[in-house]
């Protein structure tokens, strides 16, 4: 029998910070399942900063056309099944997008195992600190960033799933951790998690001299999630042979190509002998279990914390979205569908 759904697409390209209006919710029927397909109810997807990109052109994958569903990770139940691999009642998670429903082959989709997700670890930490966000932080922390015993680190947008989850690690290997955020409530969170110390970037006119006073030794690695002038302040603080990992510049995602703010201090990379380098988190895809299952063993051992920000129904998709870009969310941003 056929099945009644919802999609958001994208509607128009967005200039600038996304907006309502460029997106588009859509009511579709979806066919009777075929030979080995299966057919999920999403329980939750997620909204992504790092989508951005791909909403106005090409990014580290092609352009989203108009007129496609909005791409994301999602979780949910497999309501009828023609695939050998997958029963009625399965809880999987797979890259769907913006949907209450989907028909899919069973490519891409995994069962989640009952026995890592529970208790502490609910199932919805497989698109969140299990998922893309946690698995940035860790190998750009643990393979890039190559924390050693009281280095100090710096992160930017720390309340965030990936700057939390970052420091966090940090902390774990013997580091001194400072995170920046956007507000007291988000910087109290973030000490709530181990931090040894936070800014406040909206406080702060100066934030080359807020760094130096928070870190008055200098900065070994800085976990880079905003980009922009929050990158330049942070390299004018970098110690000799200071790690620069870029996992996100969210400053930077809404500027056109003549409004990008770059970076200024690029002399220290001499005179500091820096190195910065950014990460598709996609090139560690065959680490991706062994990850998974360390930062698991974390959480049930209550070493490692992560906050979902969850709203509730497909309809709010959008508007938590654009929210993202206004600073509203606090931890992992996901649509609860049903």
């Amino acid at each position: 029998m056929t099945t009644k759904a919802k999609r958001w697409v994208l509607a128009s390209r967005p200039e600038g910070k996304p907006k309502l209006d460029n997106f588009r919710l859509e009511d579709v029927t979806l066919s009777d399942i075929g030979e080995h397909d299966i057919l999920i109810r999403t329980e939750f997807h997620s909204v992504d900063p790092g989508m951005r990109g791909r909403l106005s052109g090409d990014s580290y994958t092609a352009a989203l056309p108009l007129g496609e569903t909005v791409d994301s990770a999602m979780i949910g139940i497999v309501e009828a099944s023609n695939n050998e691999k997958f029963k009625v009642g399965d809880r999987v998670t797979g890259g769907f997008g913006w949907v209450s429903h989907a028909v899919s082959n069973g490519r891409g989709v995994q069962v989640l195992d009952p026995a890592i997700y529970h208790g502490k670890l609910r199932p919805s930490a497989a698109i969140g600190v299990l998922g893309i966000p946690g698995l940035t932080s860790y190998f750009g922390l643990l393979d890039l960033g190559e924390p050693k015993k009281d280095d100090t680190v710096l992160i930017s947008s720390a309340a965030g799933p990936v700057g939390a989850t970052a420091g966090q690690i940090a902390k774990m290997k013997g580091c001194r951790v400072v995170g920046i955020a956007g507000s007291k409530d988000k910087c109290d969170y973030v000490k709530s998690l181990g931090f040894d110390a936070t800014i406040n970037y909206r406080d702060t006119k100066d934030m080359a001299a807020a760094i130096k006073a928070a870190c008055p030794d200098g900065v070994d690695i800085y976990f880079d999630n905003v980009g922009g002038s929050m990158l330049d302040a942070a390299i004018l603080n970098m110690k000799d042979h200071g790690r620069i990992v870029v996992s996100g510049q969210v400053s930077e995602y809404n500027r056109g190509p003549d409004e990008l703010v770059g970076i200024r201090n690029v002399t220290r990379f001499i005179t500091h002998k820096l190195r910065m380098e950014g990460l598709v988190v996609f090139d560690y895809f065959k680490g991706f279990k062994a990850a998974q299952a360390e930062m698991a063993g974390w959480i049930h051992a209550g070493e490692l914390q992560y906050t979902e920000d969850i709203s509730d129904g497909i309809e709010g998709s959008a508007a938590a979205f654009v929210g993202l870009f206004e600073g509203e969310n606090h931890g992992r941003r996901l649509i609860k569908v049903s």
